[in-house]
């Protein structure tokens, strides 16, 4: 029986319940068990919010690049000290496989606050010169003022600190809004922040319905600037609602994965791995769409199957040879199911998987599944299946893989895997997505590269990734000053 607990959210520089008093429940994707409470957070707790962030922000800003880098590094170090229990309510109250995935988030985690410790103090302006000899014109960079952050739970600490982390350092206050239903782990990542010392008001984090709480935080009018991590379907829901505010949308994809007929088929199954199972394939960059050469398509389907009976091991993802944990919630494994009965009623082949696995504590685990002969109109290959799926869809050249993806609505990323390193980056250059990885898992990303959608798509707008959130976060001021 696992101790459950009353969790709060951070307002205004205190540990609080929702004005309201109302409570949501916490379950574990993988054990069924109630886990805790949150408050039901309403549209005046976020007003609440903004209120004190508004107040705050000003003395935060006027703080040294310095002074802000070093409260950023304290966050990293708490962080890094908490390592043990941040990893293990990560898998529980998210689901993620505890040695093969939830150590390494927490890992990241850390690095994301460092990085913006170090990219703060190097967030530099400019000197341009006047048309008249008697005057300096002076070019800063200067923080928005507050914030709004919404996020999602496919990677709990990880999406959100990738804007908390830049937004802060660079001078905003941030108003956070989580996923409902990875709040236990916000709740823990905002204990890190809130005991670095960060000051009252410049860091609030809001628990509750997205439809509520996230939509105050994108119309109102003391938010300066929104970021967001999430579906399509929300993401433009808010960037209609912040309207004439700067945006950071990082939206969907189905990660198309393309085997050429020169691929090592060797590394391509093994990367497919990573791209189609990492996270349970609940990630923006999973590989949802594998595009293979008609030539190589039977050899690289047979050392697929080899791979994941070798090395995919579906279970309790507190069992550390667990590789493959259950999905996050309903809805995604509902789309699952929809999305595999509607390939096979179209005439796809089941390889492997295909249904949700008997015998685990909750309905939530999805056995590794593999499809053949998947057709362009199928949903499996037109729309996000957020789940741990490999399409496979069957292409006579590399002309008709690219006519395929740039025909798409996503723009997000992209990955080819080729022995003819000319033909991967012609083939990069052609590809209409944002990020685009050679003979690498479409999961592949560094955190301190400019990542998200390409333009005319669907996947977003602005770059999340080191210094580029700052470029969304913080604006120019232009200062002429006369000798005279």
């Amino acid at each position: 029986m696992i101790a459950t607990k009353d969790y709060p959210m951070y307002v205004a520089g205190e540990w609080t319940d929702s004005e309201s008093e109302a409570r949501m429940d916490a379950t574990s994707p993988a054990t069924g068990e109630k886990i805790g409470t949150l408050p039901e957070g309403t549209r005046e707790d976020v007003r609440r919010a903004i209120r004190a962030a508004n107040d705050a922000w000003g003395s935060w800003a006027a703080l040294s690049a310095f002074e802000r880098a070093a409260a950023m590094g304290r966050v990293a170090g708490i962080i890094e000290g908490r390592r043990e229990e941040l990893a293990r309510t990560l898998t529980l109250d998210q689901g993620k496989p505890l040695e093969a995935e939830a150590y390494d988030e927490v890992d990241e985690l850390v690095e994301y606050f460092a990085m913006a410790a170090a990219e703060a103090t190097r967030l530099e302006g400019s000197m341009p010169p006047s048309v008249h000899a008697d005057k300096r014109v002076l070019l800063y960079r200067v923080p928005r003022g507050v914030v709004g952050i919404i996020s999602p739970w496919n990677w709990p600490y990880t999406m959100p600190a990738e804007m908390i982390a830049p937004a802060l350092a660079s001078g905003n206050a941030v108003v956070w809004v989580p996923a409902p239903s990875t709040s236990v782990c916000a709740v823990k990542l905002a204990e890190c922040i809130v005991d670095a010392g960060v000051p009252s008001g410049v860091f609030n984090m809001v628990c509750g319905p997205g439809a509520e709480v996230g939509d105050e935080v994108a119309a109102n009018p003391g938010i300066q600037a929104v970021g967001f991590i999430g579906s399509i379907e929300t993401g433009q829901k808010v960037a209609a609602r912040a309207a004439g505010k700067a945006l950071l949308l990082e939206m969907g994809g189905n990660g198309p994965v393309v085997i050429l007929d020169d691929a090592d088929l060797d590394a391509a199954a093994e990367e497919s791995l990573t791209s189609a199972f990492l996270g349970a394939g609940q990630s923006c960059t999973a590989g949802e769409r594998f595009l293979v050469h008609e030539r190589v398509y039977d050899a690289y389907l047979e050392k697929l199957g080899r791979a994941i009976e070798r090395e995919i091991k579906l279970g309790d993802p507190f069992d550390p040879t667990t590789t493959l944990g259950p999905l996050n919630n309903e809805p995604t494994a509902g789309k699952m199911d929809q999305h595999i009965t509607d390939a096979l009623e179209g005439g796809a082949e089941l390889i492997s998987g295909g249904s949700r696995a008997k015998g685990f504590p909750t309905d939530l685990y999805y056995r590794p599944t593999v499809l053949g002969k998947v057709g362009a109109g199928m949903r499996v290959s037109r729309e996000e299946t957020f789940g741990p799926i490999i399409p496979a869809t069957i292409i006579r050249d590399e002309g008709e893989a690219i006519r395929t993806i740039n025909s798409s609505p996503y723009g997000l990323l992209s990955a080819v895997f080729t022995q003819d390193l000319a033909r991967g980056l012609r083939f990069a250059e052609a590809v209409r997505t944002g990020w685009v990885n050679i003979n690498a898992s479409s999961n592949h990303w560094e955190s301190h590269l400019p990542f998200g959608g390409r333009s005319g798509s669907l996947s977003g707008v602005g770059r999340v990734g080191g210094r580029y959130a700052m470029e969304t976060f913080t604006e120019f001021k232009t200062v002429i000053l006369s000798l005279g």
